[in-house]
């Protein structure tokens, strides 16, 4: 049975469970939710048990939560894995977490910034550095560079399964040419299989967002769909053709300033790969990228301009 047809069945469950005990967590704790963290705490039931089963987490895995704010999916975390570690920014949730969640002895609560958060030593301490599962509700304001910051840390994660915007959902799994396409698309694409999971309405939070949102579930590729001699070389090209999206690609990398992409160079490959002057990023497939980042590195001995 799939992970949103077991969500279905269960979205007749009363909420009153998961809602009464986040409303009383806030009340006792005197805990409101902060639009600085931007925090909308999540009440379905239905929901929760669908992100634990989406990131099939079992008693082997070790768990990495982002933004467990009142604790709820931490609980669910806990109950079906061997290890959970707890990243909460907030110092005002800290108190709620550790006293609501005392009876597990198999979490750990840090209060850090997840951005700041040294991943492999988490792996290195509690999991004998073997890679861990991801599970987090995601701050919308931050979303991309908590992804993004994941995915190129190296850090030894096997997946992510977060909620997320549902307009970053469909930029995850964009294809080319579309508006939603971009560094994220291609990025998230490069660095994992990807998946949409559940949709999630603004009715399943406390507050209700003004937006709806998706679960995602990212996969870590073993090894990338596409190769290419320098990643990073790539994605400096990738980025700097969607920081402009209106110019041409030619455009965008000539006033990006990478080291080798002068006007001349960038027409030259791009007339090696059959494309016109004229293209511009979102055209791109992440194929085609591969290909341009290596012939502009190959033009310094090739004699391209």
């Amino acid at each position: 049975m799939t992970v949103g047809k077991r969500y279905l069945m269960m979205k007749t469950m009363n909420k009153n469970t998961i809602s009464g005990r986040t409303s009383a967590i806030m009340k006792k704790y005197d805990i409101r939710p902060s639009k600085r963290f931007g925090q909308n705490f999540l009440i379905d039931e239905g929901i929760l048990r669908g992100i634990v089963a989406a990131a099939d987490v079992t008693k082997e895995d070790m768990v990495l939560e982002i933004g467990p704010g009142t604790g709820s999916m931490t609980s669910l975390l806990c109950e079906n894995a061997r290890e959970v570690c707890a990243v909460e920014i907030d110092k005002k949730l800290i108190p709620a977490l550790k006293d609501s969640l005392k009876e597990y002895d198999n979490l750990t609560i840090i209060n850090e910034d997840i951005l700041k958060t040294d991943i492999s030593a988490v792996a290195e301490e509690k999991n004998s550095g073997k890679p861990l599962k991801v599970v987090a509700n995601l701050p919308y304001y931050i979303t991309t560079p908590i992804i993004m910051g994941l995915l190129e840390s190296k850090a030894p994660i096997i997946s992510l399964t977060v909620m997320v915007q549902k307009e970053v959902a469909d930029r995850m799994i964009s294809p080319p040419g579309k508006k939603t396409y971009g560094a994220l698309s291609l990025a998230v694409q490069y660095y994992t299989e990807v998946k949409k999971v559940l949709d999630v309405p603004p009715s399943s939070f406390i507050p209700n967002p003004k937006v709806s949102s998706a679960v995602m579930n990212l996969t870590l590729r073993e090894t990338p769909p596409v190769n290419v001699r320098d990643e990073g070389f790539m994605f400096d090209i990738i980025r700097a053709s969607f920081n402009q999206r209106r110019k041409t690609l030619v455009n965008g990398l000539k006033n990006s300033g990478l080291s080798g992409c002068l006007a001349e160079t960038t027409v030259s490959a791009l007339e090696k790969m059959g494309l016109s002057p004229m293209v511009r990023g979102e055209q791109l497939s992440l194929n085609d990228f591969a290909r341009l980042s290596d012939l502009i590195l190959d033009s310094g001995s090739s004699g391209i301009p």
